[in-house]
């Protein structure tokens, strides 16, 4: 396990138009000045967060994930990031987590935003996806997930990292920042999340506010509103110190479901 170099990239999204906003996405990723491990990208990051996914949800081996396998190759970093998928008669909103190797791993976005009646549109997943990179076991969410701490509680140090990424409007945008910093306390870990700017198709505006967090809840990068690219180092010395001198998360309760707790005494 060694130092993991990440980079998020908060960037605008041309509505319901993937040539456009793949286009835009190569563009940033080429602008990149420092090597990077791992690149994240929004939720939708090639349509938006569109209820529409007739015409534009692609299946695994469309152009979308063929355009992130060549990237992540090219670039020589892994890429994530979610995307419209349809597969089987069913459309996901699915994390796509691509290697410079070819590699793909997928996580079905668990929690769909009722209020968007994203449930309506979309299956919801039901498991979790956990990635190495770097020697740094990642662990990512998509968006609605983060307001949910049983499942992405960090059982018996599964996890070194979270990754989240959204489409948060900016009326929200509060939630958004202390959830963040939430997760990243209660579950002694790195979290990264990535979210859009701009206005979508439905009027919804989005302040970004894409951030990197330590495990003690510090910031360690962050940006609002305009478009960046926003980067940092997960450190093995911080992660290891701080669980290993404030070990709370060997005090941690294990998994509960539905409000019970595991039998004992």
């Amino acid at each position: 396990m060694q130092d993991l170099k990440i980079a998020l990239i908060q960037a605008e999204l041309a509505w319901e138009d993937p040539i456009a906003n793949l286009e835009r996405f190569y563009e940033r990723i080429a602008r990149i000045s420092d090597d990077v491990h791992l690149i994240v990208l929004p939720e939708m990051f090639s349509t938006g967060f569109s209820m529409q996914p007739s015409g534009l949800a692609q299946p695994m081996d469309g152009p979308a994930v063929a355009w992130m396998q060549e990237r992540a190759q090219e670039f020589q970093a892994d890429i994530a990031g979610s995307l419209m998928v349809e597969e089987q008669g069913h459309f996901y909103n699915r994390l796509i987590w691509t290697k410079p190797d070819g590699k793909v791993a997928t996580y079905d976005k668990k929690h769909l935003f009722r209020y968007a009646g994203e449930e309506k549109v979309y299956t919801a997943g039901r498991n979790h996806l956990t990635v190495t990179c770097q020697g740094w076991k990642i662990r990512p969410f998509v968006c609605y997930d983060l307001r949910f701490p049983i499942w992405t509680r960090n059982i018996d140090s599964a996890y070194d990292a979270a990754i989240f990424v959204a489409n948060w409007p900016e009326r929200r945008a509060p939630h958004w920042k202390a959830l963040l910093k939430a997760r990243a306390i209660e579950n002694q870990c790195y979290v990264a999340g990535v979210n859009r700017v701009g206005t979508d198709g439905k009027g919804y505006r989005y302040s970004g506010d894409s951030r990197i967090i330590d495990p003690l809840g510090r910031i360690v990068d962050s940006r609002s509103y305009a478009e960046a690219t926003v980067t940092g180092v997960f450190s093995v010395a911080i992660l290891e110190d701080y669980r290993k001198t404030f070990p709370a998360w060997m005090d941690a309760d294990g998994e509960m479901v539905a409000g019970k707790t595991p039998a004992g005494g």
